[in-house]
């Protein structure tokens, strides 16, 4: 089954001098996206088989991919530069924090709100103190102050993307740990964007302005709890109208499109992360569209059964109301998350240089650091608090991924940080990139047994 899987793969791979012969920018971004997404679609059944989530099985595909250079196969170098690829990747972890803030109730974020907030902070503090304080000065001797900053504020940064995932491969999102671990990483991006501003501003000026904290603290308070009153308040006038025009999956399916895009525009413009207005968008719709847009289906479901013999029918009934209240826009969101997701993840993984690993002492400093990072990050987890596994909402939080590379990149431009250490930065994000989505599913898997 494994060899019948892989062949598609292993053809198109064989044949793609052919394919590529004559092709231009676009034709080149076209066979790219086939093989990730195919390639995607046989790593990810073939991590599941084994016990781990599909996204694993995407992140290693893109590290096999980002370096089969060390083989001389260099075909897929210009991938992770591309950037069409790039903003589809981007795109692409959009999407998912869109599913992911459709599939979780305001209700429940916001009555772990006091849980995550701690969580959060501590979460950032932490991982910032030891890295700034403690493993920097003890494993990277002789460095300027401002680079053991950037190498705090690289150990305080969060991915939610992965973790997301993870907890929705597994049908977890309900969860309580689950809601803690998404509303701390949206502390974790605002707090984390704040000590990205301080620690760049002592690096270029010397100084940093007080406003200029508040301000990037404001903007945030102001765009999640402004978008969020807001679009809960006009929804439902909003998709009323909408209903009136068209009540068909179509609009429902470009109305949720179109809001997470527009949040996520405008969460970009305000100088915060997509992913939050993404997300943002997601939560706006949870009361209102089987109002809306299912109930008229609904009763043209359930009259042609009523009209019968009712008591003969209850099973297809229930069976009818089950379909309808499973909140149908989420689902309508799942083909386009099949298209673009996977390129994120592949993308992600692309990211990993494996020739970062031929230096030991690099290696050894890397460990170090790693430790310092997944320990940050779990202290953070017992500040959820009695009742609630400590471990779980720590290993939550433990993923850098693309968010700790674009912070060590804003250091390294900065002329802050060396090749040596952005090479230890790189092996800390690959390794709790990869660690977290095997270490959640067997947490996961044990807090249910």
């Amino acid at each position: 089954m494994t060899l019948r899987r892989l062949f598609p793969l292993a053809l198109l791979v064989a044949a793609w001098p052919v394919f590529a012969a004559g092709s231009g920018v676009v034709g080149e971004n076209l066979l790219w996206l086939a093989l990730i997404i195919l390639a995607a679609r046989l790593f990810a059944p073939l991590a599941q088989r084994v016990g781990f989530p599909a996204v694993l099985g995407e992140l290693l595909l893109g590290v096999v991919l980002g370096n089969l250079g060390l083989i001389d196969f260099h075909y897929f170098d210009a991938i992770a530069r591309d950037p069409i690829i790039m903003f589809m990747a981007e795109l692409g972890v959009i999407i998912l924090l869109l599913q992911i803030g459709l599939e979780t109730r305001l209700g429940d974020l916001v009555s772990v709100g006091a849980r995550a907030s701690m969580v959060g902070a501590v979460g950032i503090v932490v991982p910032f103190m030891l890295g700034a304080f403690v493993a920097g000065p003890l494993l990277l001797k002789g460095l300027d102050f401002n680079a053991y900053l950037f190498l705090g504020a690289t150990l305080a940064a969060t991915s939610v993307g992965i973790t997301g995932r993870v907890f929705r491969d597994l049908g977890k999102l309900k969860m309580p740990e689950a809601q803690i671990v998404l509303g701390a990483a949206v502390i974790d991006d605002v707090l984390g964007l704040v000590i990205l501003a301080v620690v760049s501003s002592l690096v270029q000026a010397g100084t940093v302005s007080l406003v200029d904290v508040l301000l990037i603290i404001a903007k945030a308070v102001l765009f999640l709890g402004g978008s969020i009153a807001i679009g809960r308040a006009m929804a439902p006038h909003l998709l009323r109208q909408a209903s009136r025009l068209d009540s068909s999956h179509s609009m429902l399916f470009s109305l949720v499109l179109v809001a997470g895009l527009f949040m996520a525009w405008l969460a970009h413009k305000m100088g915060l992360a997509p992913i939050i207005g993404a997300f943002a968008a997601g939560l706006l719709f949870e009361p209102v569209f089987l109002k809306e847009f299912e109930t008229p289906k609904l009763v043209q479901d359930i009259e042609p059964l009523l009209a019968g013999d009712p008591l003969h029918k209850q099973e297809e009934v229930r069976a009818v109301l089950r379909r309808h209240t499973r909140h149908q826009h989420e689902q309508m969101i799942e083909p386009i998350g099949y298209f673009f997701v996977p390129v994120f993840f592949v993308l992600t993984g692309m990211q990993v240089d494996l020739t970062a690993l031929a230096d030991p002492k690099v290696v050894m400093i890397a460990l170090g650091i790693t430790v310092a990072a997944v320990v940050g990050k779990l202290v953070a987890g017992f500040a959820a608090g009695k009742g609630k596994n400590p471990w779980l909402v720590g290993w939550g939080m433990v993923p850098r991924g693309e968010v700790g590379l674009i912070f060590a990149m804003v250091g390294k431009n900065l002329g802050v940080m060396s090749e040596a250490m952005f090479s230890v930065i790189v092996i800390m994000v690959i390794l709790t990139t990869l660690l977290t989505p095997p270490i959640l599913t067997v947490l996961l898997r044990r807090q249910k047994s």
